[in-house]
């Protein structure tokens, strides 16, 4: 397979795995959305790496399977191509991107689905979609802008230039740069970490969080409200209260 799905800890990682490159043809990305939605139902899952091995997270597309489709075979997969990264984005538990060499077009995409980018030094990450006259399509236009605005995202679009971790880190396009030995290490102790955590509240604030940024402030008002009340029914909201009344804050256990 293409694409596995590794538990271990309360962490799943999502590995890619299509050498040389791990590029994104149709039936890794279908199998990407299979994994995704899994990590998604199981609850052994609490958060989940995304990670392309030690050499490259992911260079991009198939180029040349993207080459032999015509217009009307591009109509016919548009959606599906974006349903799959979607699928990764929505995962309601905390996703942190292992990015190592390049994370180029759909791979750059990919990590822009993960709530936290590890990268390695050496890594590079770019939208070079502009260099064979198209432009993203798994989500790049959206995302990336959402996340370093909207200038900075037009010059990586518009110019297809690949930036270095340094810089990277400098635009908030990754958010910790590590050597490449470590960056999987990271990673998964960052995922571990938050695996420990209560994952219904996990969850209610990255829905709040995502849906905040996609909608008018007075709607992400809202959906904090409602996520903010429905919390004390949870159990995990009764043993964090309790244990910071006689413990003090910072030592409840959820799991």
């Amino acid at each position: 397979m293409t694409v596995s799905l590794e538990v271990a800890a309360g962490v799943g990682t999502l590995r890619l795995d299509r050498p040389p490159m791990n590029a994104l043809d149709v039936a890794t990305q279908d199998r990407l959305k299979e994994l995704a939605e899994e990590a998604t139902r199981r609850e052994d899952v609490r958060a989940v790496v995304i990670y392309g091995g030690e050499r490259v997270f992911a260079a991009g597309a198939d180029i040349k399977e993207m080459q032999a489709m015509d217009h009307t075979a591009m109509v016919l997969r548009a959606r599906a191509l974006q349903d799959s990264f979607t699928a990764v984005a929505r995962i309601p538990k905390p996703v942190v991107a292992a990015v190592t060499g390049y994370a180029l077009g759909g791979g750059c995409e990919l990590a822009l689905c993960a709530d936290f980018r590890i990268a390695a030094e050496n890594a590079k990450l770019g939208q070079p979609e502009i260099l064979l006259g198209l432009i993203p399509g798994a989500g790049g236009t959206q995302r990336l802008s959402r996340l370093v605005g909207p200038s900075k995202a037009k010059d990586l679009i518009f110019t297809g230039r690949q930036v270095k971790a340094d810089e990277a880190l400098a635009i908030g396009l990754v958010d910790r740069v590590v050597p490449a030995a470590e960056v999987y290490e990271q990673a998964h102790a960052w995922a571990a970490k938050l695996a420990q955590g209560p994952a219904i509240a996990l969850r209610a604030a990255k829905e709040s969080i995502d849906t905040g940024l996609e909608t008018d402030i007075d709607t992400g008002l809202a959906v904090e409200r409602n996520w903010f009340a429905g919390l004390f029914a949870t159990e995990d909201r009764e043993r964090g209260m309790r244990s910071f009344v006689e413990e003090g804050p910072g030592k409840a256990k959820f799991l």
